[in-house]
């Protein structure tokens, strides 16, 4: 499995399977909101938490139909599925390197491009952490999408519908954790609902997309 999650690495990296892509998406974004917002600093700082990490979410996004497009196109997950490994480690290793050619440039990106939203100073911390704790569940449930749209012509407009609606909870929790961190209020609340959501979407879902990969497969 870890040879597997090196090829999928060396993929994203070499034929633009998302290494880069998420980060650009995530950059333009937040460049372009303060030009058609505006410049006032106090309304930027408002906004910032929500921007981010909506921003975050659809960096995210742009990516999840290569998790296992590829593979289905040559022929991989056939002899992936048919392989003595189980499915369901298959379907995490490749939601992990999609964290990290994803979820996790966006994390240690984040600081700087919260700069351009004029994010309060205590919001710092509380953005890497919220985006490291939320961006995993992230690429779980896009991989679960990815599972179910597998093999279909232009799934990518239906994988969207379907995973769009799955990440309303941790974007909201996500924007909310940096939103009291940045005032100064309590956090936990929202830090374990984040953490809660992540956990069980990383001991569920990894199950729930191998079965959908084994009756696409069929």
């Amino acid at each position: 499995m870890i040879a597997l999650f090196l090829r999928d690495l060396r993929l994203a990296i070499r034929a633009g399977g998302g290494f880069g892509l998420g980060l650009g998406f995530f950059l333009i974004v937040v460049v372009l909101v303060p030009l058609g917002v505006g410049p006032e600093g106090r309304t930027l700082s408002l906004i910032a938490p929500g921007i981010l990490w909506v921003a975050a979410l659809l960096a995210c996004l742009l990516s999840l139909d290569r998790i296992f497009a590829l593979d289905h196109e040559d022929g991989s997950l056939d002899l992936l599925a048919t392989a003595p490994i189980p499915l369901e480690g298959v379907v995490t290793m490749k939601a992990l390197a999609h964290w990290v050619t994803t979820g996790l440039p966006l994390t240690l990106a984040s600081p700087v491009l919260a700069l351009l939203m004029n994010l309060p100073g205590p919001g710092y911390p509380w953005l890497m952490l919220s985006l490291a704790l939320g961006t995993p569940a992230l690429s779980v449930i896009g991989t679960f999408g990815a599972a179910l749209t597998v093999g279909l012509k232009r799934g990518g407009l239906l994988l969207s519908l379907l995973v769009l609606p799955l990440y309303v909870p941790t974007l909201i929790f996500g924007a909310e954790l940096v939103k009291r961190g940045a005032a100064g209020q309590a956090v936990a609340t929202p830090f374990l609902l984040l953490a809660g959501i992540t956990a069980g979407a990383a001991a569920l879902l990894p199950f729930a997309s191998a079965a959908a990969l084994r009756v696409n497969l069929r």
